[in-house]
């Protein structure tokens, strides 16, 4: 099979598909591999690492696309590239495709076999190609998050750590999974008092046990998020439901609630943002303000460390790219349950539900086409 990759065009995106250590492991299956020429420069990678590696490079974007079977990217197609993929082509990539219609129809009308990262599933709650992201992006979320609390970027002026005598800065944290458990990491490490939410009562036992009493834990009912609001400098949304859009747990009329230049960061804005006011944004202008409260929504934080990004995302990619390859899709889903919960697009149909049920469409089951 023909790999290719390219460089990432989504803005401040540095982060890339295949390393050349991965490009040597698909030439080892005796597959050919396209790189687009300087793709790999914003993660730290050269071209002469790829042409080591057994790598084409190519100029361009366009031809990378036209001569692969199969896409292997980090981002979602932005509209120029869906323009440029093609029936029965494969991608294999992050899509978050419940949070966006026009790109679900585009890939549907495209008529492409889209293979999402984020919905790859051994087992129930388990996303391999998820997690490292989620470790990443929790971990950046209180960095950035005690950031943009200081006065000159439009905060409150709080450090989380306080000092001698001045009390500590509150951190609350919306979900207890592998984002709000490495978020109240840093957080914790920082000095700041930490309490997460959660709907799960298991969870927030584990928690307590983990951390002996480091954090404080509360159920997730209404009456404990308007709770926090009103008492937290920061709060971090870290609830996820593999492939759904995220639920909205912070309303607008919420906002008067909480202390003029708090900060909410929301680190679910890649499936459609858990607070209502939430709109992506970017590493060059990640901030904005709504009735006096600091939002932070970049919408692809962990490429702001590319290279450790890179490297923890293709640990868990490539095997799983590897049996596509060498399977192609319809045996790889079929011999490998976690693979079909992966496939969210097939030849124009959507095979997996969450996708199909963010916008009313049609599901196809995909045991029924492969």
């Amino acid at each position: 099979m023909v790999v290719g990759t390219v460089r990432e065009i989504k803005r401040h995106e540095y982060r890339i598909g295949l390393t050349p250590q991965c490009v040597q492991a698909y030439i080892g299956r005796g597959h050919s591999v396209l790189v687009e020429k300087d793709a790999g420069l914003g993660a730290g990678f050269t071209n002469e690492e790829y042409l080591e590696a057994g790598a084409q490079l190519i100029d361009g974007a366009a031809e990378v696309f036209k001569a692969a079977d199969m896409i292997v990217k980090v981002k979602e197609p932005q509209p120029v590239e869906i323009e440029m993929l093609r029936k029965d082509q494969i991608l294999y990539t992050y899509l978050h495709l419940a949070a966006d219609e026009a790109q679900t129809r585009g890939l549907m009308k495209k008529g492409v076999k889209a293979i999402a990262y984020e919905t790859i599933e051994p087992q129930k709650g388990l996303l391999p190609c998820l997690k490292p992201m989620s470790e990443i992006a929790g971990r950046l979320s209180a960095q950035e998050g005690a950031k943009y609390l200081e006065k000159p970027f439009g905060g409150r002026g709080v450090l989380l750590g306080g000092v001698p005598g001045v009390a500590r800065g509150k951190v609350a944290i919306l979900g207890g999974g592998v984002v709000g458990t490495n978020a109240a990491q840093i957080a914790m490490g920082m000095g700041a008092e930490v309490t997460i939410l959660d709907i799960n009562a298991g969870r927030l036992e584990e928690l307590d046990q983990l951390y002996h009493g480091q954090l404080s834990t509360l159920y997730s009912t209404q009456a404990n998020i308007d709770k926090v609001l009103e008492e937290s400098d920061l709060i971090i949304g870290a609830v996820l439901i593999p492939g759904a859009k995220a639920p909205r747990l912070i309303r607008r009329e919420d906002l008067s609630k909480m202390k003029t230049g708090a900060l909410l960061v929301d680190v679910a804005i890649d499936q459609g943002g858990c607070f209502e006011t939430s709109k992506p944004t970017t590493h060059d202008d990640p901030v904005y303000t709504v009735d006096g409260i600091q939002h932070y929504c970049v919408a692809n934080m962990p490429g702001a460390v590319s290279r450790t990004s890179t490297l923890a995302l293709t640990s868990t990619t490539l095997s799983y790219g590897l049996a596509i390859a060498g399977k192609g899709v319809e045996k790889a889903c079929k011999e490998d349950n976690a693979l079909k919960l992966g496939l969210n697009l097939y030849n124009g149909k959507i095979t997996y539900k969450g996708v199909a049920d963010a916008f009313d469409l049609e599901y196809t089951d995909p045991d029924s086409i492969l």
